[in-house]
């Protein structure tokens, strides 16, 4: 059983994704404008969050962009605009996954639960617990430890959300080997589902960011144009 946060502004959403949830035995604590929501979020963290985009006092995209400057907590955002611009800004914000209104219970079913398998949160050790893919990484200046979902460059702390930190895990593992797009969303994501090359490029984004912000001359993911990803050690 998991706790999870919902966040959304429409009664009839609230009550069958809750009921949907609450089905397979997780516990659902729902709140109605993104303020709220973003507070709530803050003074009690739960296992993974839902938001939806648009709501009143704050949007979703807000709550998501406060509550990246201080959590790496999983998040799923709702949303009924159909634009990929709404999409991308999502993942550039720091969204671990995406759905579209309107949506089957089972999809968010299927997206939570996979979500919550890559956190370990689930009741299950996180994939790759017990192998190679659970063992401390150290290249150069960068240290993994997956145990408990932490990295640091040069000593100083990095927070990286579940998917960026799987994604790092998978470049950081074999140093110098080109991981195509295909590759990694294998490494982050479950078979069940699909994302697309730009929604990897954003997280990989969004990766160096966090560690420009540490060292401005991080350089350690390369990017080979046409081709994907790998990890250089210094």
């Amino acid at each position: 059983m998991a706790n999870i946060t919902l966040v959304d502004d429409d009664e009839n959403i609230v009550a069958s994704v809750s009921l949907a949830l609450e089905s397979h035995g997780h516990k659902v604590t729902a709140y109605h404008d993104g303020a709220t929501g973003l507070e709530a979020l803050e003074a009690s963290p739960p296992d993974l969050a839902i938001l939806d985009v648009k709501m009143p006092r704050m949007d979703g995209m807000e709550v998501l962009r406060r509550l990246r400057q201080t959590s790496t907590l999983p998040v799923i955002i709702l949303t009924s605009k159909d634009e990929e611009i709404d999409e991308i800004l999502g993942f550039n914000l720091g969204a671990d996954d995406y759905i579209h209104k309107p949506f089957s219970q089972r999809l968010l079913i299927e997206r939570v639960k996979a979500l919550l398998r890559r956190t370990g949160a689930e009741g299950a050790e996180p994939e790759g617990a017990g192998d190679s893919a659970s063992r401390a990484i150290k290249r150069g200046k960068l240290t993994m430890d997956p145990a408990r979902h932490e990295s640091t460059w040069d000593g100083k702390a990095v927070k990286l959300t579940v998917t960026e930190f799987l994604l790092l895990q998978a470049l950081a593992q074999r140093p110098g080997f080109v991981k195509s797009r295909d590759n990694l969303m294998d490494a982050a994501y479950d078979d069940q589902v699909y994302v697309d090359d730009r929604t990897i490029d954003s997280h990989v984004k969004r990766m160096r960011k966090k560690f420009r912000m540490v060292d401005p001359e991080f350089d350690a993911i390369e990017t080979l144009y046409g081709v994907g990803y790998r990890y250089r050690e210094s």
